[in-house]
């Protein structure tokens, strides 16, 4: 069943959106448009890879969306009170990393996002995007080198020991 389906996996989904998006509120846009078009076929989509379906048309409507540059958001004069989780905790970690990502190519940043932060293997991301192994290893390469040359994930950097290193010493 299809709400079930969102139920259990929704979650997960709505991460991958941020994780290409950068943006919560665009996340939320892209997986909301993403479940939408899945609803009509899903039928059809429930017997095969449901999850990888959805991926697939998430990439793909990011992927038009920054071609097109959307900017359909509008600001509003007042944000809406939410309460949430305390988001202090490795703020400034995930500050740095998200600048970092932000910093590649769409390309570059889809094929990471996929490869380690959703574990797929380099074949299950150059099917789900339509391009080579060869491709997707390349742009990893590239990806993880500018990743790794940007000084402001130094202090996050693991020491041979396989621990973080901690900046200030210890």
């Amino acid at each position: 069943m299809f709400e079930d389906f969102v139920a259990g996996r929704g979650q997960a989904l709505q991460r991958f959106a941020y994780a290409l998006t950068g943006d919560w509120g665009l996340a939320e846009d892209l997986l909301q448009t993403s479940l939408a078009r899945t609803y009509p076929r899903w039928s059809r989509v429930r017997r095969d890879d449901p999850e990888a379906y959805v991926r697939r048309i998430m990439i793909n409507t990011w992927s038009s969306w920054w071609r097109r540059r959307w900017r359909g958001e509008l600001p509003v004069n007042q944000l809406p009170e939410v309460e949430g989780p305390d988001g202090s905790v490795g703020v400034e970690h995930r500050q740095a990393l998200r600048a970092a990502l932000a910093s590649l190519p769409p390309r570059q940043r889809t094929v990471v996002v996929l490869r380690y932060h959703q574990d797929l293997s380099e074949a299950q991301v150059a099917n789900l995007l339509g391009i080579s192994v060869g491709t997707v290893k390349s742009q990893a390469a590239k990806a993880l080198a500018s990743l790794r040359a940007q000084d402001a994930l130094e202090p996050y950097r693991k020491t041979r020991t396989g621990s973080p290193a901690v900046a200030g010493g210890e």
